[in-house]
């Protein structure tokens, strides 16, 4: 689980050719909600270990979160090579974001 969030965030097209599955989280260090879902996230990530786990620091002008459309913090975007299959806003329980994980495993390349 990685957990620094990026100095620098990808562009938009660098996500897109992402291969694989991939977690993508946005939040900010100093955000509540996102260090309380930190063990979750964890937990969740645990049975993935080939997941990538890229946390996105999000806020006013990060252009990354809007082109996901984020609002609240942490959401969770699933992808799987490139492509959006789950996203979760403020998850509260582990097997949901497990849940959401296995379908990036589950259905490569869609």
């Amino acid at each position: 689980m990685e957990t620094a969030y990026l100095e620098k965030e990808p562009a938009r097209a660098e996500v897109d050719a992402w291969t694989g599955p991939v977690l993508l989280e946005f939040g900010a260090p100093w955000c509540g909600w996102c260090r309380g879902a930190q063990p979750r996230i964890a937990e969740a990530l645990a049975a993935h270990p080939g997941m990538r786990h890229v946390k996105v620091e999000d806020g006013s002008g990060r252009r990354l979160g809007r082109t996901f459309g984020i609002k609240l913090w942490p959401t969770l975007v699933v992808l799987q090579d490139g492509r959006e299959v789950a996203r979760l806003v403020r998850p509260a329980e582990t097997q949901a974001i497990a849940q959401a994980l296995a379908l990036a495993q589950a259905d490569p390349g869609g």
